[in-house]
This record gives C-alpha cells, sequence and structure tokens, in this order.
C-alpha cells in the first residue's frame, strides 16, 4: 500500500483551499484560485497557519504574478478591499495584462518540479513527509500540493 503523509509532517493543512488544477473561471488560469482563496483567508483570519504563510505571496503565488507581470501584494489589496467575488474579477481583469498567456503559463505551472533540481526537492520534501516511496508518482510540485492536502491517494 502507497505510503500517505505523516499527519503535521508539513504542518497545518487547509482543506479549504481549491485544487492546484482548478482554473479561474475568468482567465483560464492555474493556482489563481489558491492565491485568492489564501488571500481571502487571510483577510478573514488575520493571518494564514505557518505551512502556508512561509511561502504566501512567494513561492507559486509568486511565479504566477511574475508571469503576469504584477506585485503580488495587489492582488491581496483586490481581495482585502473588494465585497464580492465579481468585483475581485472585475478588478483583476483591469489589473492583469489583456492577454495572461494562461496556456504557456499552466503549462509551465504543471511542470515546476520536473528539472534535476526540483525532483531533488521533491525527493527531500516527500522523504520528510514520510513517503519517499511516492517519488516516482508525486512528479511536480502542483502534484506534491495536492498530495499533502489529500486530494492523490
Amino acid at each position: 500500500m502507497p505510503s500517505k503523509p505523516i499527519p503535521g509532517s508539513s504542518g497545518e493543512i487547509l482543506t479549504c483551499l481549491p485544487s492546484a488544477y482548478v482554473p479561474h473561471a475568468a482567465t483560464g488560469l492555474l493556482h489563481l484560485p489558491r492565491f485568492l482563496a489564501k488571500c481571502r483567508y487571510v483577510k478573514t483570519h488575520g493571518a494564514l497557519p505557518a505551512s502556508y504563510a512561509k511561502n504566501y505571496k512567494r513561492g507559486m503565488d509568486r511565479f504566477l504574478c511574475l508571469h503576469l507581470g504584477i506585485d503580488p501584494a495587489a492582488v491581496e489589496q483586490i481581495v482585502f478591499e473588494s465585497a464580492t467575488d465579481a468585483e475581485v474579477d472585475e478588478k483583476l481583469r483591469a489589473l492583469f495584462p489583456a492577454d495572461v498567456r494562461a496556456a504557456k503559463w499552466n503549462r509551465d505551472y504543471v511542470q515546476k518540479g520536473m528539472t534535476p533540481s526540483g525532483r531533488e526537492f521533491l525527493r527531500q520534501a516527500l522523504t520528510a513527509m514520510g513517503c519517499a516511496d511516492r517519488v516516482e508518482q508525486i512528479v511536480s510540485v502542483v502534484d506534491l500540493m495536492e498530495f499533502d492536502e489529500g486530494r492523490i491517494e
């Protein structure tokens, strides 16, 4: 039977975050729904658990914003100042470039971690989670997020 993460090995898990593979309805961008959900969580709770705070507006959040040519803090500010999801989407459309190049971003995003150094990162992370046997199955950083949050068995 394949291993599962040691409970708590990667810190607190937020099951309220959407899957990393769900695209944003208005733009088609993967990861954007997760980033927006993290912003909403901070707006509501004041902060993210430490396991998520370390990469908030960094990591994949920052990679997405670099792709779009924007500051992650601008996305956070839109979420904090908006009353509805429709208002967030309207403000994001104004902030984002006209062509968000969703296909390019989505391809790059799902392949994060597939370089030799990325594979080493995944091996180390999976080993720390007690799941070294899953290295051949968890092939990207996106898969690692899904696995850690229980969406990959």
